[in-house]
């Protein structure tokens, strides 16, 4: 019998209609319901160790809210709180539980009401129901995402497709069964925001939604959509863009969908597989403040302080950098956040707090000593977006959100960094199994 057990929850987290969506700007509000929101959860058992898995399908979860959820998930489980890895499936057509300068506040009330309460119920769910599981991996190429950092004419980088530009196209399905053959859960994984349906009014769970729902008809299992490097990765729709409306959501939900399936079938052989969690503390290096004068002459530019989006976040930091001087930098030489690496048998999981670039996970899957490495974004709060070393230089969107971060930002080996020390935890899990 496998020492491995494992149980599924998962509840609606869906808003009222009329409350504001979050992801383009803090003036769309929603007029309709094309799906339900979900909170998916999946609850890993052997020996001593338990760990819970949490994808809700919202855009962000900020720091603080995240680290409060975990910590409520433990005091009501007596699951570690460093063993919940909470992910966010990054759809930007749900409500706001990021509430980054520029495109508005959490919406509290919701939060408190139903989005807490619900994670809670479905993590409940899945300890309630943990029997003994089998692990079945099946991966395949899929090309539904696309680097999204589009090069013009005049060597700008803008928001669109990118044909020659990296991104991960392994789609994996890992399939939990009990020893009888019966379904208990699935997870897909793969890297790509979810904006297929655009700045639109309707509540969904976008792209991936259309996927979930497909796999759990073939295989009768509760499936879960973790989101992976997909910070410069967008849907490839046939509009040639990354966003569209909610007929080119569902359209490539469809395609989605079918690579999930092509995933799920291909997968020969279920195995027992054991459970373990390497731990430890990540530190990303700080660049240097801005210096005052450039803060101040930036800062001119702006003739209001009522900025929206990249405008009101670019606003906030320039204003505290002109602050930090006033008041005395911080001395902190580095980004510190604690993280657990999960393994489930062959496959091992990363958590990062980021909209990471594709090459971070590709370099990870390439040198991790795991056939299967599977990086969750925006997953255990959210940072912001880490670029790799290459794209910098460049420019554009997530460059200029990557640096506007804070008063201190991450230094531009950020990616070296945080791929050298999630390599370091992924070797101290051979030793224990």
């Amino acid at each position: 019998m496998s020492g491995l057990t494992a149980g599924a929850g998962r509840d609606i987290i869906t808003p009222p209609v009329g409350g504001r969506l979050y992801g383009y700007a803090p003036d769309v509000y929603s007029a309709s319901v094309n799906d339900d929101l979900t909170a998916t959860a999946i609850v890993f058992k052997s020996g001593g160790a338990t760990v819970a898995l949490v994808s809700a399908t919202v855009c962000l979860i900020n720091n603080g809210l995240s680290d409060d959820i975990r910590a409520a998930v433990s005091r009501e489980t007596g699951i570690p709180a460093g063993n919940v890895i909470l992910c966010a499936t990054h759809t930007h057509s749900g409500p706001c539980t990021a509430g980054n300068t520029g495109w508005g506040e959490v919406d509290r009330e919701y939060v408190d009401s139903t989005f807490i309460p619900k994670i809670l119920a479905a993590v409940k769910t899945a300890l309630g129901g943990l029997r003994p599981v089998v692990l079945g991996v099946g991966r395949v190429h899929s090309d539904i995402g696309v680097n999204r950092r589009q090069f013009n004419k005049d060597n700008t980088i803008s928001l669109g497709q990118n044909p020659w530009g990296c991104y991960d196209p392994a789609m994996t399905v890992l399939s939990f069964q009990s020893e009888a053959g019966e379904p208990v859960a699935n997870i897909v994984h793969y890297g790509a925001h979810c904006t297929a349906a655009g700045k639109n009014a309707e509540i969904t769970r976008d792209w991936a939604g259309v996927m979930i729902d497909r796999l759990e008809a073939e295989s009768g299992a509760l499936t879960m959509f973790i989101n992976g490097a997909e910070g410069d990765v967008g849907p490839r729709l046939t509009n040639g863009k990354t966003v569209g409306d909610i007929r080119y959501a569902m359209e490539h939900g469809a395609l989605a969908a079918n690579d999930a399936v092509r995933a799920y079938k291909k997968i020969a052989q279920y195995r027992q597989a054991g459970l373990s969690c390497a731990c430890g503390t990540i530190e990303l290096p700080y660049a240097p403040v801005m210096p005052l004068a450039q803060a101040r002459e930036e800062l001119k530019k702006f003739g209001s302080q009522n900025q929206i989006n990249l405008g009101g976040r670019a606003y906030e930091y320039l204003s505290s950098v002109v602050r930090a001087y006033e008041t005395g930098l911080p001395a902190e030489t580095g980004f510190r956040f604690r993280q657990t690496v999960l393994r489930v048998g062959p496959v091992v999981f990363i958590p990062f707090p980021f909209e990471f670039f594709s090459e971070i996970s590709l370099r990870l899957r390439r040198f991790a000593p795991f056939p299967h490495v599977l990086c969750a974004g925006c997953a255990n709060g959210n940072n912001g977006y880490l670029p790799s070393r290459d794209q910098i230089c460049r420019g554009g969107y997530e460059i200029d959100m990557f640096r506007t971060s804070g008063v201190q930002t991450l230094a531009d080996t950020a990616d070296d960094s945080i791929v050298a020390q999630n390599l370091k935890l992924t070797e101290e899990l051979l030793c224990t199994e």
